[in-house]
């Protein structure tokens, strides 16, 4: 999760509706967590494919010929079901607080954004079952309700909970002087 706070218009685009020139409050990027990278993906799968190898060619010698075809089906699957975690990989959530909407846009692992705007005076930040590690994080106004960051860990929900509550704070009790 990336919680950055940048200079109005420099995080990912402003919606059409929204002045170009309204300041961002808070601003957050929030991207599934992938431990592999492409590199050990290479590495890993060239591991995978030189041990099912070496163990086919073991079966193959001592006369199990057809567990060879098994091997490589292994490798395969393995390899499908990496590529399918990293297209869902692709998915990010963003949310953009202005002074004037909060602005939560989720974009899918295929591109499909959808966006959805809370009035930010009326809004609500509350984590439910902040003890479990399946808690949700839920965004409410005016009787429209949002789960956000269903794919953060629970420690990075909270810190979400956290920095979103305080810019709202700051948004509703500025300080003059």
């Amino acid at each position: 999760m990336t919680t950055d706070i940048p200079q109005p218009g420099t995080a990912g685009e402003t919606p059409a509706d929204q002045p170009a020139s309204e300041a961002v409050l808070f601003d957050a990027v929030l991207l599934p967590h992938r431990s592999l990278g492409p590199a050990g993906f290479t590495l890993l799968m060239a591991l995978i494919a030189c041990v099912s190898f070496g163990a086919g060619l073991t079966f193959y010698l001592i006369g199990a010929w057809p567990v060879v075809g098994f091997m490589g089906v292994d490798v395969l699957l393995v390899y499908i079901a990496f590529r399918v975690s990293f297209r869902r990989a692709r998915a990010y959530e963003t949310v953009r607080l202005t002074e004037t909407a909060l602005t939560i846009v989720r974009v899918n692992p295929k591109g499909r954004r959808r966006s959805i705007k809370l009035q930010p005076y009326w809004l609500r930040v509350e984590f439910e079952d902040p003890d479990n590690e399946h808690g949700q994080l839920w965004l409410t106004s005016h009787g429209k309700g949002i789960i956000i960051g269903r794919f953060l860990h629970q420690e990075q929900r909270r810190n979400l909970a956290r920095d979103l509550k305080a810019a709202l704070e700051r948004l509703r009790n500025p300080v003059y002087g």
